[in-house]
């Protein structure tokens, strides 16, 4: 493919985001961008979750890796279900309670400044 109509075709999209992003975002603050007001459905937070924890890699990546590891994948699937239910159950509902937006936030105010800084530590460790 040629490369001008790659990098014309790229740009344009990057336009069109920049052009939506500004339209959407004019009125918006802190809250609505952490919290959505406190009026999102919780349809669209439970598909903003599952949308944040997959990429667009693990649909080319996963099933190459499913066949080669025999389905243990899927211990890792049951996983993010086990975890989506105490975020839900347990976190979500604490998060409201103390009109909290991250879960950094709760250990500063519950444990102090160190434990925040090392729980960022150690979700950056994890990341890398």
């Amino acid at each position: 493919m040629n490369p001008i109509i790659i990098l014309i075709t790229f740009l344009l999209y990057t336009v069109l985001l920049f052009a939506i992003t500004w339209i959407t975002a004019r009125k918006a603050d802190n809250e609505s961008f952490f919290r959505g007001n406190k009026s999102s459905p919780w349809f669209v937070i439970a598909y903003g979750m599952i949308g944040a924890s997959l990429s667009g890699v693990t649909f080319m990546s996963v099933p190459g890796w499913v066949g080669s590891t025999q389905f243990t994948y899927l211990v890792l699937v049951s996983g993010y279900l086990i975890g989506y239910t105490v975020i839900a159950t347990v976190l979500m509902p604490l998060y409201y309670k103390l009109n909290l937006i991250s879960i950094y936030s709760y250990l500063e105010q519950r444990f102090g400044f160190w434990s925040y800084k090392t729980g960022a530590f150690f979700f950056l460790l994890s990341r890398t």
